[in-house]
């Protein structure tokens, strides 16, 4: 493999006029150490399929081709990104396939073998949706190594009685095991962004370890964080005939509010509202 050998991520950028763009939610991250930080706490790389989402100008593809990864599937919505991208494909050796698309409409099951995981450096302005969406599909993902601002990975690992605490929090804790990597400060990237970012891997629980169908659960957490200042009584009405029937079935406190409840809490709802 001669990646080692291309030319400088600066040098490319500049090469191939890719001036990070805001509605792309573009920040490109150029050091090297830090990507291929990145890329080992994705491993092990050797095995089935690697999905980068926006890889941009190629810096975290570098990474990941660098320490291994055998098979990597880039998504790329931007257009300029392509012709830096092929010239890295070229140069992986048959390890890399670029796929122009916008990987909200992707499954991550038509692109490659399993293992599966998801390794990216995620646009902010679609990163949230992206991680909805992965969840609902995390029979295809063994793992996903993400970097989000620090903001959204506050969110994913709070727990109950806490600011941060809210619907993100009970869908991903439900789903996963997060871990907290590691921050990378703004400085990092170009441009730098106003924020610092976080970088987090989350492991889907074994499939008889979560619901079938997420779908009540984001009703229920919709319904019950959509108004939070609200008691359940009130916020989950429209969802539940007698919503304090349902609570009190459950040992659940009518007059509680949504930030109250465990994660397992917010399943059991999910349960009665299927049923």
């Amino acid at each position: 493999m001669d990646v080692a050998a291309l030319p400088p991520l600066r040098e490319t950028i500049a090469r191939h006029g890719l001036d990070a763009r805001k509605r792309f939610g573009q920040h490109f991250l150029l050091d090297l150490n830090l990507t291929r930080r990145i890329a080992r706490a994705a491993q092990p790389l050797d095995q089935g399929t690697v999905i980068e989402i926006g890889p941009g100008p190629g810096g975290l593809t570098r990474a990941l081709l660098l320490e291994g990864a055998a098979k990597i599937v880039a998504i790329e919505v931007d257009p300029r990104a392509l012709g830096a991208l092929v010239e890295l494909q070229a140069a992986s050796d048959g390890h890399l396939q670029v796929i122009e698309a916008d990987a909200l409409t992707i499954d991550p099951a038509s692109l490659g073998p399993a293992p599966r995981r998801i390794v990216a450096n995620l646009p902010y302005n679609i990163s949230t949706p992206l991680l909805v969406r992965w969840l609902q599909q995390a029979d295809a993902i063994a793992d996903m190594v993400l970097m989000f601002q620090k903001e959204v990975v506050d969110r994913l690992v709070a727990q109950p009685r806490t600011k941060e605490y809210g619907r993100l929090s009970v869908l991903a804790q439900h789903v996963c095991e997060i871990r907290r990597l590691f921050d990378i400060p703004a400085s990092a990237f170009v441009p730098p962004p106003k924020v610092t970012s976080s970088v987090a891997r989350l492991t889907p629980h074994r499939a008889e370890q979560r619901l079938a169908d997420l779908a009540p659960l984001e009703r229920v957490t919709a319904a019950a964080f959509g108004q939070r200042r609200k008691m359940l009584r009130g916020s989950l009405g429209g969802l539940f005939s007698d919503p304090v029937a349902v609570l009190e079935g459950l040992g659940l406190s009518p007059t509680a509010r949504a930030e109250e409840l465990a994660v397992a809490d917010f399943v059991r709802l999910a349960e009665v509202l299927t049923k």
